[in-house]
C-alpha cells in the first residue's frame, strides 16, 4: 500500500513538473524530496513516455467559474420549475409532486 501512495506522488510530482509551473527545488520544498531525485524521475519519464503522452498525462484543471454559473442557473431552473409546480397544484389541486416513501 505504501509502495502505491509513494508511485502516486512520485507521479503527482512529474506531472507538476511537466505542466511548466513549478521547478524541482520548489516542487522538492512542497513534497520533502530531493530536486536532484525529482530532475531523475522526470528524466526517466522523459526517456520511457513519447512526448505525446507526456502532454496528456496533466489533466485541465476545470474553468470553476464557467461551472460555478452553470450550477446557479440550474439552482435557479429548480427554483422555477418548483414554484410552477406549487402553483400548479394550488389552482388545479391536483398534486404534481411525487411523494417519495408513501405506498402507492
Amino acid at each position: 500500500m505504501i509502495k502505491k501512495e509513494k508511485s502516486a506522488q512520485k507521479h503527482q510530482i512529474i506531472s507538476e513538473y511537466l505542466t511548466g509551473e513549478e521547478s524541482y527545488v520548489s516542487l522538492g520544498e512542497k513534497y520533502g524530496v530531493n530536486p536532484r531525485t525529482i530532475q531523475t524521475w522526470v528524466r526517466a519519464f522523459r526517456l520511457k513516455e513519447p512526448l505525446s503522452e507526456e502532454l496528456s498525462l496533466v489533466e485541465p484543471e476545470p474553468d470553476i467559474k464557467l461551472l460555478k454559473r452553470k450550477l446557479q442557473q440550474a439552482e435557479l431552473k429548480n427554483e422555477l420549475l418548483t414554484e410552477i409546480l406549487r402553483l400548479s397544484e394550488e389552482q388545479t389541486g391536483i398534486n404534481f409532486i411525487k411523494k417519495f416513501g408513501s405506498g402507492q
